[in-house]
């Protein structure tokens, strides 16, 4: 036996007993996690409540005294109640699809790996799914750190009842991907339009010939580029180890702090985890200062505002939407208070719901 095996011996002995303890443990909390689920059904109360699971992980992170950073901690209790949650009721959640989409890597972040997957071919499938009751939970991209929001995924949280019940924000990182990892036969670049011009730059002063054609998804770019060798595909780390593709050049965003706001919709609600944001759409009547009116009762009350985003009412008038979020939970005193007076004030008011803020 080496000298450093010696040495690693007892320490591989002492992780194998810690593992065998932990094995116990995880056994143990899905047993609860059983009885828990009994419970649930027989009342009809939600597998899924992110408010709890966020104050879950959030009470574990204060908690920490490993050399565990939080993101490590975060992970490893999301999966473990995505494995314990799976034994109540697989969670169905519907995302912009096929396998490697950013979507995807967003609702894993959300609901971890044990989960029911249903990918769909657009945005407006990923609604239609939720409503019709084919899913539970929905991911929508709403809002592009470089690229602003999301149009559609705004149009769609007008349109339909559906409640904002959580949200994700990713680092989006976008390769430049082909099967042999060359432009040797590359003709054409595919990729969804947001990853297209948040490439732009990059795209004109390094591949200025090859055509650009939009796809539905990343995902679906990079699995035409794993058929089709004449195909280079924008998309992340995901869909290049799912479709075995090699980087021609890697993080090709112009932007190197590129960000994606995901929104987890359906048909539930949240109660307060303590660290909440809440979601609105309003609309003002046409008169000097209307505005500036609607927005008063949030300084009123202290109630600080995290986005405004404006979309036009689509009526043939020069009307809009306003899209706002702002700090605290609906049931906030405080929050509860701007929001009768917003409505009071408002000409179309809808609330998108409160649940926990996103890392």
């Amino acid at each position: 036996m080496a000298a450093d095996d010696k040495d690693l011996a007892p320490l591989r002995a002492r992780i194998d007993s810690i593992d065998q303890q932990l094995l116990e443990l995880l056994a143990a909390r899905a047993e609860a996690a059983q009885a828990v689920g009994k419970i649930k059904h027989d009342v009809n109360a939600p597998v899924f409540r992110p408010e709890r699971e966020r104050q879950v992980i959030d009470g574990l992170i204060a908690k920490n005294k490993s050399p565990l950073a939080a993101d490590g901690i975060t992970y490893i209790w999301r999966e473990i109640m995505s494995a314990c949650r799976a034994l109540e009721a697989p969670v169905r959640v519907a995302y912009l699809g096929p396998a490697g989409t950013f979507s995807e890597q967003a609702a894993f972040a959300q609901f971890g790996q044990s989960i029911s997957k249903v990918p769909c071919s657009s945005i407006d499938e990923v609604f239609r799914a939720v409503d019709a009751g084919a899913a539970d939970f929905g991911v929508a991209p709403v809002e592009n750190s470089s690229e602003g929001a999301i149009s559609r995924t705004l149009d769609l949280l007008l349109d339909t009842d559906l409640k904002i019940t959580g949200e994700v924000a990713l680092v989006i990182k976008h390769h430049l991907l082909t099967k042999s990892g060359t432009l040797d036969g590359v003709t054409r670049v595919m990729a969804h339009p947001q990853a297209l011009a948040q490439c732009q730059r990059w795209l004109s002063s390094n591949v200025p010939k090859l055509d650009h054609q939009a796809m539905s998804s990343n995902g679906e770019a990079a699995k035409l580029a794993s058929q089709d060798a004449t195909v280079a595909a924008i998309a992340g780390d995901s869909a290049q180890q799912q479709y075995g593709l090699q980087a021609v050049q890697s993080q090709i965003q112009d932007d190197p702090h590129n960000r994606t706001r995901f929104v987890i919709v359906s048909h539930g609600s949240c109660q307060p985890s303590g660290n909440d944001q809440t979601s609105v759409i309003l609309s003002v009547n046409n008169k000097p200062g209307a505005v500036h009116q609607l927005l008063a009762p949030m300084a009123k009350h202290g109630v600080s505002m995290n986005r405004l985003e404006s979309r036009p009412a689509r009526r043939g008038t020069w009307e809009y939407f306003f899209y706002i979020d702002m700090d605290g939970h609906a049931n906030d005193p405080k929050v509860a208070a701007a929001l009768s007076e917003l409505q009071a004030e408002a000409a179309f008011f809808k609330n998108l719901g409160s649940y926990p803020r996103s890392h």
